[in-house]
């Protein structure tokens, strides 16, 4: 693994991670702007909230709340905020491939604006996501609600875009198979996660390696290459690493950009079986049972029946059942036989092989890899 560092110079790589990724210190726009177009499969952006916390968050004993009042969340006004949202937007839309997705997080105070500034430059929005916190820091003045999320807005280049990549039955198979919602119950980054130096938090905020693995892991692939323009101290890079996905970061500020390096230097990759992830059943190839047929794995007349035995068709040389006087689809059959508006046909057939019943649906898994090896 190679490791390359400089003085920092702009738009320079600090840090050559290669084959998994780099480091990047500089300017984001201008960064992401002399990225060739359609770099990144996905971008995730964590930009500056502009909290404008004037002079500090006190707790009621008057001590400091360490708090974000670093010099890179601090703007003139809104509209000098809303400049700058719009100029790393544009510089992350030429980055960004054609059938990839963006996501960016914030808190009350910006993500209203930003929602609007994707909408006003083409972006389409898929969700928005509320990330719960398990352990919020509390309202010490006691004069509002204790905020205890911050949202994500997930959108794709434009309402025309028809491709892109959602892992829908990983997400389901990581919420012990039930449809992931869009309200994420997470804790904050903490204990030995969150990075320190000379005894102080490295970075006022460092996100939580468990949000970044739902993000990368829901909408990208092993292979693709993950962008965060707000590279901080490495959490993107780090899990995108673990996934078996490259990643580019993105970072102006030298020391952030440092400590990202030593983090990603000690980061293993995943094996190959490791980062697999359960496929979209909606992204494999579409195997109608007629082609079944014409391989010669069921042959015409071959009778067909449901788990229970209580309902039986016979297949046809192209590709129809027949059962009495009902014809039609291993679907329409089905649903007819059972007055039911409708039926999985691959799920309710069974033919017999050896004196067993066998699931249709077992062939057409059998026809679709050898459709993937070819």
């Amino acid at each position: 693994m190679g490791k390359k560092r400089n003085t920092g110079r702009k738009g320079r790589i600090a840090f050559d991670d290669p084959p998994f990724g780099k480091v990047i210190t500089g300017d984001c726009v201008a960064a992401m702007k002399a990225l060739p177009a359609g770099t990144a499969n996905l971008v995730f952006a964590d930009p500056p909230y502009n909290l404008q916390l004037g002079e500090g968050l006190r707790r009621p004993n008057h001590s400091l709340v360490d708090g974000v009042d670093d010099a890179w969340d601090k703007f003139d006004d809104f509209a000098a905020y809303d400049r700058f949202t719009h100029e790393w937007l544009s510089a992350a839309r030429h980055a960004l491939n054609d059938t990839g997705t963006l996501w960016v997080i914030g808190s009350y105070h910006n993500i209203f604006r930003i929602g609007t500034a994707l909408q006003d430059l083409g972006f389409w929005v898929l969700n928005d996501v509320v990330w719960r916190k398990t352990n919020p820091m509390p309202n010490f003045r006691g004069r509002r609600f204790t905020n205890a999320h911050e949202t994500m807005i997930w959108c794709k280049k434009s309402e025309d875009q028809s491709g892109y990549t959602f892992n829908y039955d990983a997400m389901k198979a990581l919420n012990d198979d039930l449809q992931m919602r869009s309200d994420w119950l997470l804790p904050i980054c903490a204990g030995q996660e969150r990075l320190r130096k000379n005894g102080k938090k490295a970075h006022a905020t460092q996100k939580p390696e468990s949000l970044l693995h739902r993000v990368i892991l829901s909408s990208s692939n092993p292979g693709d290459v993950v962008l965060d323009p707000f590279f901080g101290t490495g959490t993107t890079g780090a899990v995108a690493k673990r996934l078996g996905r490259s990643y580019i970061g993105i970072e102006r500020d030298e020391s952030y950009a440092a400590l990202a390096a030593d983090r990603l230097a000690a980061v293993r990759p995943g094996e190959d079986i490791a980062i697999q992830t359960t496929p979209s059943r909606r992204s494999e190839p579409r195997v109608p049972f007629g082609s079944l047929i014409e391989r010669g794995l069921i042959k015409p007349g071959t009778v067909l029946f449901d788990a229970k035995r209580r309902h039986s068709a016979k297949v046809r040389a192209d590709g129809s059942l027949t059962a009495g006087n009902v014809t039609g689809s291993i679907h329409k059959v089905g649903a007819t036989l059972q007055g039911a508006p409708a039926c999985n046909g691959w799920s309710f057939w069974f033919y017999e092989r050896r004196g067993k019943p066998v699931p249709i649906d077992l062939l057409r898994q059998q026809v679709r890899s050898e459709m993937a090896t070819a």
